[in-house]
């Protein structure tokens, strides 16, 4: 009876750890998944600067002590995975004594006093180093991006172009930047440029959340298109849809502008709220975030173009 009762247990360890992990990374599944992808050329593997003047929306901006990563969940990885980490060990801990005979009930390992054999426990510790490794993946991906400073997860940066290769200074203003780009057109219009970028990312997340990115492939480079496709691809086959409504952009301003191997590039902070949740596909139902409690965030978005008066792409998306 011990036996069954101890295999009960595990099994709802696992489940429940399972189900945290899966819930915790579905949640706020917009386009881009809440995590960096994409390239910034040769800035890829470094953050996006840092806005150094009030945006319009300033007032309204939640105000932090320290930069974390949107969406950051303030106890969902710490308590919980705690918590159940310490279930685990306790019952792996509990059961491997009781297997040697140190339970002091007689139940020793493959004995009939009520204690698990030796495949349970080998099969519970599997369990919680699947668990342990995929938490230590997560928590690497995330110091990658606020500690060394190199959160994108595909690919490799390679140059767009062999043909020009300016040289960026270490720490550009954004208007000498700009200036650069307007060498080369002459059209150019900050205003008009931001304006556009809160087209494409309306475009982009209607795009996402009807799961079909044929309207958008000419605003998105390959490297982003393939990001998107994949989580749309795991999306579908998962039966789900991620609803996005009410969606709102607050500010749209430009940190960064520079030009390297024949390309322009533009960063640009998005300040934003919507609401974001999943659904079943089949029955509707809701499986993860609020279709009440609205979502706000900020990210950057990244575009790039051939220099001149040429079509703006989405290159890179990072978390703030």
């Amino acid at each position: 009876m011990r036996k069954n009762v101890f295999r009960i247990l595990t099994v709802l360890v696992a489940v429940t750890l399972v189900s945290v992990t899966v819930m915790e990374y579905e949640a706020h599944a917009r386009a881009g998944s809440s995590r960096s992808s994409g390239s910034r050329g040769s800035k890829s593997y470094s953050r996006p600067a840092t806005p150094t003047s009030p945006t319009q929306a300033a007032p309204a901006r939640p105000q932090q002590a320290a930069p974390a990563p949107a969406f950051q969940q303030p106890a969902s990885g710490g308590f919980m995975r705690s918590m159940a980490g310490g279930i685990v060990g306790g019952m792996l801990g509990g059961m491997l004594f009781r297997s040697l005979g140190f339970s002091g009930g007689g139940g020793g390992m493959g004995g009939g006093g009520g204690g698990i054999g030796l495949f349970e426990i080998l099969l519970l510790a599997g369990i919680g180093y699947l668990i342990y490794r995929y938490i230590k993946k997560k928590r690497e991906e995330s110091a990658m991006g606020q500690v060394e400073q190199a959160p994108y997860q595909y690919g490799n940066v390679t140059p767009i172009s062999q043909g020009y290769q300016a040289q960026i200074p270490e720490v550009e203003d954004v208007s000498v930047g700009l200036s650069h780009i307007r060498q080369f057109d002459a059209y150019f219009d900050e205003n008009r440029y931001k304006d556009q970028v809160m087209d494409n990312f309306f475009r982009i997340q209607g795009a996402w959340m009807i799961r079909d990115l044929a309207s958008v492939q000419s605003i998105l480079t390959d490297e982003m298109r393939r990001v998107f496709q994949g989580d749309l691809d795991r999306l579908i086959s998962n039966k789900q849809i991620n609803k996005l409504e009410n969606i709102a952009v607050r500010s749209v301003e430009i940190v960064e502008a520079w030009q390297e191997s024949g390309q322009d590039f533009i960063t640009t902070l998005i300040y934003a709220n919507l609401l974001d949740y999943t659904v079943d596909d089949s029955t509707g139902a809701l499986l993860t975030g609020s279709k009440s409690d609205p979502v706000k965030f900020e990210e950057y978005w990244t575009f790039t173009r051939p220099v001149g008066n040429n079509p703006w792409k989405l290159s890179a998306i990072d978390q703030k």
